[in-house]
């Protein structure tokens, strides 16, 4: 049955992040997942776990300068060195955490005139990730993302993603299929995950609704189906819920309490 992430960068953000935790763990989430931890220590962030009886399932490599706007830079050439320590730092925090899988940004390229170029540093990026990842027993993501939220990032369509990893050919290197992102840019779902969760290079599910980016049963899925469907398939993997609260967090997990697989 679909086991659920709370995403700590956007749920319960009516919180102190550190205090994100205990409000999760208080609303029957076994797991959870965000975008960065490099921000806190990652002792403390174990503790944090520990302590509420939380698994992390989920986080992303250094992505650049986020501030500054930057979303990535694996597919951005002159970046390797930088590449590659990130992915050090991020296999460091998840040792610490036990964390068994980190998403690995691609980064905005726009309308490049070098496109081979950009998809050549990308693959060879992943390529040594995946490698690195392997040896400390992690799992690499890469996830397609709509552009009408991230203009210009490199990488959209579930068909590009599931390509690139046969091409990079490592067995830790898999998809992160956001069912919101998916929805904005093709739709399709039910057969999305009907051909994709089969074929085992789905490492991961994330979750919100369209196209508002609230409550996942906000909007125009049909989640309960969508769910039935994810079911139906034995995908024993997470599924984050990375959505943004119309209100207090906890206030809108109906759609969760109300899922006929959820026991929580």
């Amino acid at each position: 049955m679909p086991r659920f992430a709370a995403n700590l960068s956007m749920m319960y953000t009516e919180h102190d992040f550190l205090d994100r935790f205990a409000a999760a763990s208080a609303d029957g989430f076994e797991a959870v997942e965000y975008l960065f931890p490099y921000a806190y220590d990652a002792a403390e962030l174990r503790r944090r776990l520990d302590d509420h009886g939380l698994r992390q399932v989920l986080f992303n490599a250094p992505p650049g300068a986020w501030e500054s706007g930057e979303r990535g830079i694996a597919a951005l050439p002159g970046r390797e060195a930088e590449v590659r320590s990130g992915i050090d730092r991020a296999l460091e925090y998840a040792a610490e955490l036990g964390c068994p899988r980190v998403h690995v940004m691609a980064g905005l390229v726009g309308s490049s005139p070098e496109p081979a170029k950009h998809r050549d540093t990308y693959l060879a990026n992943l390529a040594g990730a995946a490698e690195r990842a392997a040896a400390a027993g992690v799992g690499i993501l890469i996830e397609p993302i709509n552009g009408r939220d991230m203009p210009g990032y490199f990488l959209n369509r579930q068909s590009e993603a599931h390509t690139v990893v046969r091409e990079v050919g490592a067995p830790n290197l898999k998809v992160q299929l956001d069912l919101y992102h998916c929805q904005i840019v093709e739709g399709d779902l039910t057969t999305t995950l009907r051909r994709d969760l089969p074929t085992g290079r789905v490492g991961h599910l994330q979750i919100a609704g369209v196209p508002d980016r609230h409550e996942p049963d906000r909007g125009e899925l049909n989640i309960r189906h969508l769910f039935g469907v994810i079911d139906d398939l034995g995908f024993d993997g997470w599924i984050g819920c990375e959505y943004i609260p119309r209100a207090g967090t906890s206030e809108g997990l109906g759609w969760r309490h109300d899922y006929r697989g959820d026991n929580a």
